[in-house]
């Protein structure tokens, strides 16, 4: 088989393929063409769309031509698959703004600046939107068997709901045909990658692309990822962890994948970094051996923040988590202790109840609700297990002043191992 689909098999990236053995044979003779499509319903990727995002960078690396597709046109429509319900419509403004979003984010995991082989980005709007009505039943929708169309899992899942489906969806499967008709006539490509609930969609592509032009294309799908449950994976208490910075910070980011569950935390490795297969394997042994020290966690939070947001956030996020496991804050920036502000509970603190003399220390624990009581709070200082911005408080009667502040206006309080307060002085 291929070397690259025997490693896409072995990281778990194939739920269906048209015909691999043929598809691999077309490999071995030279470079293919391929895309994967994005639909802008939102400014933001997520980290589902990574998966596409990482396989067509897997397949860049083997020397193919990649595509990345931002639905401009599709976009308008909504994709009915893995949808209980109709999806809002986004006005053309909306979508511009998401699209020049997403082609910014896309940049980052797929490398446009090759020498030999550099991805293109395009937008489906551009060769769909010039049609009219008339002209795309013409030469599209003749091509379409109803009963194919009734078939497929994504619409007959709604057709059996009470919501049913509108002709709009029902139609977005022939939109994602003309996509990767257009894409072999005016760019050779061969092959359309996604998830599973893009099968029905892919499929339709590939036989309209047959009847019309009478070209053989392939469709390979990845498996949606998912969490040992089998729930969703990319939820969390707050919602999606989103790939834009501004919505999902490095921080938050890294710590979603180092609290990953060990039982599906080498399937990750597999899917989401670029480590070799000996890499994988050395760390699920080490993992094994001793899987409180979380060193497939750990190894799996670096690699992807690192590839999606740089070394130097990574780090910053790699920092960050370490105060909140006692680490001395040293020259951490303002930036990424702000990160572990948003972790933990905060309280108010007056600027002049911190000048001269300062504030007792135990009113404060008591304030940030860390002691229920100033006795309390003497015995726990007493006990050593108060610091004062990660340092060790053994005086009971110590003043905290303005100049214990960290960058002018926060204080970092810590009862025992893990229980946090912060502290912060008002703009006001």
């Amino acid at each position: 088989m291929n070397a690259l689909l025997e490693d896409l098999q072995w990281r778990g990236l194939l739920a269906d393929c048209t015909d691999i053995e043929a598809l691999g044979a077309r490999m071995d003779q030279g470079p293919i063409t391929l895309y994967c499509g994005f639909d802008p319903t939102g400014d933001s990727l997520h980290i589902g769309n990574l998966v596409g995002q990482l396989t067509l960078r897997r397949f860049q690396l083997a020397g193919h031509h990649p595509i990345a597709l931002a639905g401009g046109a599709t976009g308008m429509i909504g994709d009915p698959s893995g949808k209980s319900s109709e999806r809002n419509l986004l006005t053309r403004e909306q979508l511009d703004h998401n699209v020049a979003s997403i082609k910014a984010q896309l940049a980052r995991m797929i490398d446009f600046e090759a020498a030999t082989n550099p991805a293109r980005l395009v937008d489906n709007a551009d060769w769909t939107a010039p049609l009219s009505f008339l002209e795309f039943l013409r030469d599209v929708g003749k091509h379409f068997p109803i009963s194919a169309m009734l078939a497929k899992d994504s619409v007959r899942s709604r057709l059996a709901g009470e919501a049913g489906i509108s002709y709009t969806e029902f139609s977005y499967q022939l939109l994602q045909a003309f996509d990767f008709c257009h894409l072999r006539q005016a760019s050779s490509c061969e092959l359309q990658i996604g998830g599973s609930d893009q099968w029905g969609n892919i499929t339709a592509g590939v036989d309209f692309t047959r009847r019309k032009l009478g070209e053989t294309v392939w469709g390979w799908t990845f498996p949606l990822i998912t969490k040992a449950d089998g729930s969703k994976f990319g939820k969390t208490e707050s919602g999606a962890v989103w790939l834009d910075p501004q919505r999902t910070s490095p921080y938050r980011f890294y710590q979603f994948f180092v609290n990953a569950e060990d039982a599906k935390v080498i399937d990750y490795l597999k899917v989401f970094t670029f480590l070799e297969r000996a890499q994988i394997e050395a760390i699920a042994a080490e993992h094994q051996a001793n899987p409180g020290a979380r060193p497939a966690q750990r190894a799996l939070a670096r690699e992807v923040t690192t590839l999606l947001h740089g070394e130097a956030a990574c780090d910053s996020a790699i920092r960050a988590s370490r105060i909140l496991f006692g680490a001395e804050i040293g020259d951490t920036d303002e930036a990424t202790f702000m990160d572990v502000v948003g972790e933990v509970p905060t309280f108010d603190l007056s600027a002049d109840a911190l000048s001269g003399e300062g504030s007792a220390l135990i009113e404060l624990l008591v304030q940030a609700n860390l002691c229920p009581s100033k006795g309390q709070a003497r015995k726990d200082i007493a006990g050593g297990g108060i610091y004062l911005n990660n340092l060790r408080c053994a005086d009971a009667a110590a003043q905290v002043t303005s100049g214990d502040l960290l960058y002018g206006r926060y204080l970092l309080l810590r009862k025992g191992k893990r229980s946090y307060a912060v502290g912060r002085v008002s703009d006001s």
